[in-house]
């Protein structure tokens, strides 16, 4: 899963106007908290969304969540207040690919 926002940049001149994309990987149990497995701005966030789009990652814009994650570091856990929004983001990704299952059977 990523996350672009092109208007969240922070206060930092190079990141104004920059994209920020964030992958999520869900642990294998249900009850393991998804973790960050890449991160990025601008070119590198370009490249991330890219791959999400080639494998048919769902990809969600929400900013604010994008750049709370982006402070994360790779491999963390996301924290407790992010588990909600990024619940429901992977609710709407489950439903998805059940129903993409159910298409091709």
């Amino acid at each position: 899963m990523a996350m672009d926002d092109p208007e969240s940049s922070g206060n930092r001149k190079e990141n104004v106007g920059s994209p920020i994309a964030v992958a999520l990987e869900a642990g294998p149990a249900e009850s393991s908290v998804p973790k960050v497995v890449a991160s990025g701005r601008g070119v590198l966030a370009e490249q991330i969304l890219q791959l999400a789009f080639q494998h048919g990652v769902k990809v969600r814009e929400d900013g604010d969540l994008a750049e709370l994650l982006a402070c994360l570091d790779l491999d963390h856990e996301i924290p407790p207040e992010a588990i909600v929004p990024v619940a429901e983001i992977l609710a709407r990704v489950f439903e998805a690919n059940s129903r993409m299952a159910a298409g091709a059977s």
